[in-house]
């Protein structure tokens, strides 16, 4: 009998080490790495729909072609491990409501549409539906959160390539909130950008086209009036919205992941004219990770091995 629990012990503990490993060979394969950030058009409302009678909110389950599951598209979920990326994409994150369709997965397959050898995109969705920009300030936990999750995402290599930022339509109700937000939000940027230690960080901002209150224009205009560095915007006005005239439709949320990724190309210098084949800027190696894979499997073998001679 102690033989046997020798036996399980050392199964068990090879077994947890191997999905140790395959965790972190997951994470090595991530060569480019964004945050999402920001409310609920962010997380992801599209489909989402409340029924009459109950008041119950359900996600339709439609997912556009743009916004299907890609090897090459990995997300960190709440337990910090990189897994493949699905919608919705806050499903563990803007925990509180339903989510639906975002914009993050639509960008992350036009990433690779536009450069096919940009290697594995990482997704790192931190958004949560109803905040206003006083509750994403430093020390909150919001932001605490967000810059744990960012600086856990480069624990295994790759890179934070830039910020995907859409929040506002909180801060249309109250006139104060709307006439400081342009301050708060520069001050936001600036920070993020200190504690990521990147002070060049590319962000992409969303202008609102909805809001909470009667204050829309006013966030509107304090979003298109940002003037930092490697700060761009993107004007969500005109995309069409659910029912409830403040949340992104499918259609929308797709389309908007579209623009994000071409306005992210606006950051990189144009390929040089060259007959060598094609090296991304953003791609690295790949090599550690497959020596991870193969140790990986050479303690599932052990375990398994083990657990025959147990039986």
């Amino acid at each position: 009998m102690a033989g046997i629990n020798v036996y399980c012990f050392l199964n068990c503990s090879l077994l947890a080490w191997s999905y140790l490993c395959l965790s972190a060979a997951a994470g090595s394969q991530v060569r480019n790495i964004f945050i999402l950030a920001g409310q609920s058009n962010m997380a992801g409302r599209g489909g989402v729909v409340r029924n009459a009678r109950t008041g119950v909110a359900s996600w339709d389950g439609v997912v556009p072609e743009i916004c299907r599951s890609n090897p090459a598209i990995l997300r960190l979920n709440a337990e910090l491990d990189w897994v493949e990326a699905e919608e919705p994409l806050g499903q563990d994150i803007d925990v509180h409501t339903t989510c639906g369709v975002g914009p993050g997965m639509a960008f992350a397959n036009t990433l690779l549409q536009m450069d096919p050898g940009i290697g594995v995109v990482g997704l790192v969705p931190c958004a949560v539906g109803g905040t206003s920009i006083t509750e994403w300030a430093r020390g909150g936990s919001l932001y605490s959160r967000m810059v744990k999750r960012a600086l856990a995402s480069v624990q295994y290599g790759g890179r934070i390539q830039g910020v995907l930022w859409y929040q506002g339509e909180s801060d249309t109700i109250n006139r104060e909130d709307a006439d400081r937000y342009k301050g708060r939000l520069e001050k936001f940027f600036m920070e993020l950008r200190d504690d990521l230690q990147s002070p060049a960080l590319p962000i992409i901002q969303v202008a609102i086209a909805s809001g909470m209150g009667p204050y829309v224009d006013t966030v509107r205009h304090a979003q298109l009036g940002i003037d930092l560095v490697n700060v761009l915007t993107v004007d969500a006005k005109g995309l069409p919205f659910e029912p409830d005239m403040l949340h992104l439709s499918t259609p929308a949320e797709a389309r908007l992941g579209e623009m994000l990724a071409h306005y992210f190309f606006q950051f990189l210098p144009p390929p040089p004219q060259s007959p060598k084949p094609h090296h991304s800027l953003l791609s690295g190696g790949s090599s550690t990770s497959h020596s991870l894979y193969r140790f990986c499997w050479f303690i599932l073998a052990i375990s398994l091995a083990i657990q025959k001679l147990v039986e």
